[in-house]
């Protein structure tokens, strides 16, 4: 506790006094904005997942600030911790639905206040021996907690502060002469609320009319479609293209963001005598032809339709189905240059026959293809279909920045459990649909919600047999469903969307048929009761509700996570990280601030739990997987691609395909790309600089090596130069560790058999020059390219580090990384185990979950105590005499310093967490014993800084 006090004065005095005062985060006064990878949600998430108990009085709350909150609710309900929510009705702001929402939460009570004028907006959270508060300008609602300009002080106390003691006593006050929420209450609150709300539209409405009378023509015409900012750059970009002479193009744009609209304002430009919309679904003909009308003019005649219902062969504005226009008796109706202008819709389909077939019978003087996903498994080149011309390109996360979509929720979510065992790819049907299930299904779904008056959902389920049953089982629980699949007519599936869309159906269970091709925009939640088998097909499903709509807010979407092998695809879908590196997999689970807007993504603790397993348990650098990505961006590119084309394009992380074949050099070997032969040392080169130096752990090397690709000889002085310019750290140990990296006198027997026994680098009279057979290499052209690319790659990577000290917090390091980074005169990774004290630094290593099997012996029981305090145990057979645990006690004094590396569990692999330096904690060693009965010394180390929060929990939960 007196440490407590000290920290929490020394926060005080830096927030308030003095802001030199070096402080612990943890307690530090600070301002709370909503920045693009810093939001208010993501402390008061922090603060609920460490929290005992917490008090929210907030003025306004709507429906998806609740939403962002729900899934951590959730968990911290199962360990207890309960929590009070006063609010009112002030400006009839808070809707009776989002009391209803309230009411699910079932360990949260929730009381209304009656004050005239209620507007406040604080959050109150008790720690074991502190509070944390939160007051400002943020209500709670998703734009509030994530996007609008706010204002909000954080604070901490101790219990008998006065600040403290004055906001819990007003809350207390006004909790106290409050009214409990009641269903009763609702129905009473949602009378006055609709009359309230029928009046102000009737007041509108008489506007709006008033307001119609005046509009000229001039002012109708100015009302009409307008390209949105996505829209109006594609447009652009056309002309330009078109501007060079292309004849193709292809516009890459994400679900939901206007494609349609774009190819009819690009016809509208480009103004052809006669124009063709090619689709793969006689569904979407009519909507396109509407939505073309739009935007070219009303005039009926000029627009047909060729279908299996229609055959408008002489309309100037053609609309098509590839079934019907690809047979011989249509397609030869129109000589190869009848059409000017011929767009292709979902062209990622245009590998297919029939569409290659009308591709080649026509002739246009412009052809565009539009699609979110063309990435293909067959290997089928989309891009060479448009002479490799990507006319414009906007991604999901883009689109949600732009505003172009419909926010979502997203909520990874455990799927059902019975006796241990959790559904899987093995799972019967039976099981599936066994009552505990549809009830587990039905609670999920209904404590996670809709936005908006009525329900109107997708189910997308594992089988057509599973949708089926599910669908029977759930109209027997009093829902309103139906079960859609490809034995459905196409009449069926109309018919089945209009009742969704008028409120006679809540749900659609189905398997494949929507994921892609049809405009659904009033969904507003969308359930996933099956594995995810693509990233492309979890986006094109997800795409189905991101529609903006006048009756949602909001996407929800449930995942039902089971214990499938694909759950590492997850996050890899939703964040668009493709690099196939498992430490970024984990950290987009972990933390979710790619997302942009008022979209969030939440998982339950144990679903996340089944993510990081898949994670651990899946081989992501199989040669099949490292392939197929090879091919896509060979394909996109037109050319051999090097490792930096993958950074470039967003696909592989060239470490993984290091990690995999050692050199690229080998890689291109393994899947038969045509290259130059290198000599055989010129590719153990390549290995070495590859393994040793492509994750720019250290920018020293890479300078050294590239100074030496630009000119023969270069002199200590001209390097320590480069050093400087590039503002790093420089001294004499670092320089020799570099000097040792290159000579390999650093490197173990083992390592020097497989990167040869001869020094890269020959150092003489304070000069470096490469040894003689790699500076023949060089004149290779090939070989140069290959080690100019890695370089490239390797220096992209050290942005990821702080250069101005060795480590960088919360970056990855192993054994190997730290001997070399700590300037070691040898590679001692092999004996460190728990750690090891050399050159007066000790680096300690833990990994934090142990195996179930692990023997007592190596049974220890390091531990958090807090984000900033460490419990840590010695090796075993030790106590307080023993020297290297005096070396360790002393470091306080001797400026020793020790250095925290921290792994989850086995799982990760070799790499740890950097956590910082520790300061061993006075008084807090003692002698114990382990299970074993042997003996050990534990003590309590201080953290520089406290684990970042997303980290710490990471870490610490099982």
């Amino acid at each position: 506790m007196e440490q407590l006090t000290k920290k929490m004065q020394t926060s005080l005095h830096n927030g308030f006094i003095d802001k030199s005062i070096p402080v612990s985060n943890q307690f530090k006064p600070k301002l709370l904005v909503n920045k693009r990878h810093e939001n208010v949600l993501s402390t008061i998430s922090q603060e609920l997942k460490t929290c005992h108990t917490f008090i929210f009085s907030v003025a306004f709350i709507t429906e998806g600030g609740l939403a962002t909150l729900k899934s951590i609710l959730q968990d911290i309900h199962k360990k207890g911790i309960k929590g009070r929510i006063l609010t009112s009705t002030f400006l009839n702001f808070n809707q009776p639905k989002m009391f209803k929402e309230l009411l699910k939460l079932e360990n949260v009570e929730v009381r209304l206040s009656d004050i005239k004028g209620f507007h406040s907006k604080g959050y109150i959270f008790e720690h074991a021996n502190y509070y944390s508060l939160i007051v400002g300008s943020s209500n709670l609602t998703d734009s509030a907690l994530k996007t609008n300009f706010e204002w909000n002080i954080f604070l901490t106390s101790l219990e008998n502060g006065e600040v403290i003691h004055h906001f819990k006593n007003q809350f207390e006050e006004t909790w106290d002469a409050a009214t409990p929420l009641s269903q009763e209450w609702i129905v009473q609150y949602e009378v006055l609320y609709k009359k309230e709300l029928d009046s102000l539209n009737t007041k509108a409405s008489n506007i709006m009319e008033l307001e119609s009378t005046y509009l000229t023509n001039s002012l109708r015409e100015a009302l009409a479609i307008q390209p949105n900012k996505m829209q109006s750059a594609a447009l652009e970009q056309l002309k330009l293209l078109r501007q060079t002479g292309a004849q193709k193009g292809l516009i890459i744009s994400a679900t939901g963001t206007g494609k349609t609209y774009l190819s009819a304002f690009d016809v509208r430009n480009f103004a052809p005598k006669r124009m063709l919309f090619i689709v793969h679904r006689e569904q979407i003909l009519n909507k396109a032809m509407q939505d073309y009308k739009k935007i070219l003019g009303n005039n009926d005649k000029d627009y047909g339709i060729l279908s299996g219902n229609s055959k408008d062969i002489h309309a100037h504005y053609l609309f098509a189905t590839v079934s019907t226009l690809s047979k011989e008796a249509y397609l030869n109706e129109f000589s190869p240059e009848h059409f000017d202008y011929i767009l292709i819709d979902e062209v990622h389909r245009a590998g297919a026959e029939s569409y290659l077939k009308i591709l080649k019978h026509f002739n246009p003087k412009f052809l565009l293809g539009m699609t979110a996903t063309p990435e293909r498994t067959d290997n089928f080149n989309i891009y060479s279909l448009f002479d490799y011309n990507i006319a414009y390109e906007i991604r999901l996360q883009a689109a949600l920045e732009e505003d172009m979509l419909c926010p979502f929720h997203y909520f990874g979510v455990t799927d059902y459990e019975h006796d241990g065992e959790i559904i899987d790819e093995t799972t019967t049907l039976n099981q599936l649909v066994a009552p505990e299930r549809v009830q587990h299904i039905i609670e999920k779904i209904n404590y996670y919600g809709y936005s908006g008056e009525k329900l109107r959902g997708l189910i997308f389920c594992s089988s057509k047999e599973e949708a089926r049953e599910l669908s029977n089982f759930l109209n027997k629980e009093g829902l309103k469903t139906t079960a859609l699949t490809g034995d459905n007519s196409q009449f069926e599936r109309e018919e089945a969307i209009q009742l969704l869309e008028k409120g006679h159906l809540e749900y659609i269970l189905t398997v494949d048929i929507f994921n892609e091709g049809i405009d659904i925009p009033f969904i507003n939640q969308i359930i996933m009761l099956r594995q995810t088998q693509s990233s492309i097909i979890f986006i094109q499903q997800l795409g189905r509700g991101l529609r903006k709509h006048k009756d949602k807010y909001y996407l929800t979407i449930i995942d039902f996570i089971g214990n499938y092998k694909n759950n590492y695809l997850i996050p890899i879908a939703l964040s668009g990280d493709h690099s196939m590196n498992k430490d970024n997999i984990r950290r987009k689970t972990v933390n979710t601030d790619y997302i942009q807007g008022v979209s969030t993504i939440n998982f339950e603790e144990i679903a996340k739990k089944r993510i990081y397993e898949a994670i651990n348990n899946t081989n992501l650098s199989t040669l099949k997987i490292l392939h197929e990505a090879y091919n896509e961006l060979k394909n996109r590119l037109n050319h051999t691609p090097m490792l930096y084309d993958f950074i470039e394009q967003n696909s592989l992380d060239p470490e993984v395909i290091i990690q995999y074949s050692r050199s690229y050099y080998n890689f291109l070997i393994k899947i038969k790309e045509e290259i130059q032969q290198l000599p055989e040392y010129a590719n153990i080169i390549l290995t070495m600089i590859s393994t040793e130096f492509l994750n720019g752990k250290r920018i020293h090397e890479l300078l050294l090596i590239k100074l030496l690709l630009q000119q023969d000889i270069v002199t200590k002085k001209e390097y320590i130069e480069t050093l400087k310019h590039h503002g790093t750290y420089i001294n004499n140990e670092t320089i020799k560790s570099v000097e040792s990296m290159l000579t390999l006198q650093f490197h173990t027997k083992n390592d020097k058999k497989k990167f040869g026994s001869k020094p890269l680098i020959i150092i003489q009279n304070e000069t470096y020059s490469f040894n003689d057979e790699i500076r023949a290499f060089l004149q290779i052209d090939f070989f140069r390219i290959l080690i100019e690319d890695l370089l490239k790659c390797a220096m992209y990577n050290n942005k990821k580090y702080n250069t101005e000290k060795p480590f960088t917090l919360y970056a990855k390091y192993s054994r190997r990384d730290v001997c070399r980074l700590l300037n070691w005169d040898t590679d001692s990774s092999s004996t460190i185990y728990g750690y090891r004290t050399k050159h007066d630094t000790t680096p300690l290593f833990v990994t934090y979950h142990k195996k179930d099997d692990i023997i007592s012996s190596q049974a220890y029981g390091d531990e958090f105590l807090s984000p900033d305090v460490f419990k840590w145990y010695s090796r075993s057979r030790l106590n307080l005499n023993s020297s290297e645990v005096q070396v360790i006690l002393s470091s306080n004094s001797t400026n020793a310093p020790i250095h925290l590396f921290i792994k989850k569990d086995d799982g990760e692999g070799s790499d740890f967490y950097y956590l910082g330096q520790l300061i061993v904690i006075e008084d807090s060693a003692q002698n114990g014993t382990m299970p074993d009965g042997k003996s050990v010394v534990t003590m309590n180390f201080l953290l520089e800084q406290p684990v970042q929060y997303d980290i710490y929990h990471y870490l610490v939960e099982e």
